[in-house]
């Protein structure tokens, strides 16, 4: 059963060009709507997926600090009603660290957020504008500042490898950053997603990307940088001091079951994925119609979910335990991955192994989805 439930806000005030997440502009937001439906939809889940007090809630989005805090507030009171809290539960909000919402940071923290993630993404007024972000550099520092007051976990978020940037640049960028002290960052190099405005722009020549061998060594210089500062690397781009990794994202990387509620979130449990409807008026009707938001239930094939574990668990620097996920879904190591490569990629330093456990080295961690596709068995693969 889920102990982990994620509630997706699907509204921002403008979409980046570089997000392919579910995310929309409207021009207004029926609040009272979405506390209905949204509630509607977490009784709906509960009701097949409760039995076990919750560990972690994460709201996502979307911008989610654009939330009043009474929905907030609600909606943490009626999961615990249905879930109930484990102690020490973990309840991140993802926030834009401008200054209309830091306003609200004591108010969500009064509601029970007790962690947020900032999604600063720079601390260059220029690069911001190039992001297309809606905040300052300063307005993301005063932020960041309030946060820190208000939670006892912050977290934020920086873009990286963008056009233009040169080692010399990045480690000053992330040098000034780790300098804020927080537990935990979340450093991703800039990918250009299909759909996105920035995908157009390159096909345009409007843009062009970092080649892979600097963007290579930017990232060799940010596992530098943040293994000195003790933020070493727990998963591919989220580092963290020991003790203040996201439990909530963990169980995401551990193959562990979570809830998923809100337009376009996704969920596992018990061997079912599920996708909720992803534009915000067809989940609303969904509600309305069916008493939940979901689009699709699917049972997933044993070798779809190990496939799935493994490569979520690869991610981890703490690798993943061939013989617990060969006891968990029935098939034996010869199932789950390719020898030949995994010998072969240990040889080249890329990958280790310790017992039946096995992870991406440092070295490969750059080259990350280029090794899940040689080491993972052509048997998952091709299920």
């Amino acid at each position: 059963m889920a102990r982990a439930l994620y509630i997706h806000w699907p509204f921002c005030a403008k979409k980046c060009p570089y997000c392919d997440f579910n995310s929309h502009v409207r021009a207004g937001v029926d609040v009272a709507a979405w506390q209905a439906a949204l509630i509607a939809d977490m009784r709906a889940e509960a009701a097949v997926a409760g039995g076990e007090a919750l560990t972690s809630i994460f709201f996502g989005g979307g911008t989610p600090s654009l939330m009043p805090p009474a929905l907030v507030a609600a909606l943490l009171a009626e999961a615990e009603r249905l879930w109930g809290f484990a102690e020490g539960i973990e309840i991140t909000l993802e926030a834009n660290p401008s200054s209309v919402e830091a306003a609200n940071f004591a108010t969500l923290a009064g509601a029970g957020i007790n962690r947020v993630s900032l999604g600063v993404q720079s601390l260059d007024d220029a690069e911001l504008r190039f992001l297309g972000r809606l905040h300052g550099a300063d307005e993301a520092m005063r932020a960041l500042e309030t946060a820190q007051a208000h939670f006892a976990r912050v977290s934020f978020d920086m873009i990286y490898a963008l056009p233009g940037h040169t080692p010399e640049l990045w480690e000053a960028r992330l040098a000034r950053a780790l300098g804020f002290g927080t537990g935990h960052m979340s450093l991703y190099q800039l990918t250009i997603e299909p759909g996105t405005r920035f995908a157009s722009d390159v096909r345009r020549g409007r843009l062009v990307p970092l080649d892979d061998d600097a963007a290579a060594e930017l990232f060799d210089i940010t596992q530098a940088l943040t293994g000195a500062a003790r933020l070493p690397a727990y998963e591919t781009s989220n580092h963290a001091r020991p003790g203040e990794e996201s439990r909530h994202n963990l169980a995401y990387w551990r193959y562990q079951d979570y809830a998923g509620i809100g337009p376009g979130a996704h969920g596992r449990r018990g061997g079912l994925a599920t996708v909720r409807h992803k534009k915000p008026e067809n989940f609303l009707a969904s509600v309305a119609r069916q008493g939940d938001g979901i689009a699709e239930a699917r049972p997933l094939p044993v070798t779809d979910q190990a496939a799935e574990a493994l490569l979520m668990g690869l991610r981890l620097t703490e690798g993943v335990d061939l013989a617990a996920l060969g006891t968990r879904f029935g098939l034996p190591r010869a199932g789950l991955v390719d020898e030949a490569a995994l010998a072969r990629l240990r040889g080249l330093g890329m990958m280790w192994t310790e017992g039946e456990r096995i992870g991406v080295a440092p070295e490969g961690r750059s080259l990350l989805d280029t090794l899940l596709a040689e080491v993972v068995a052509d048997t998952l693969v091709a299920a």
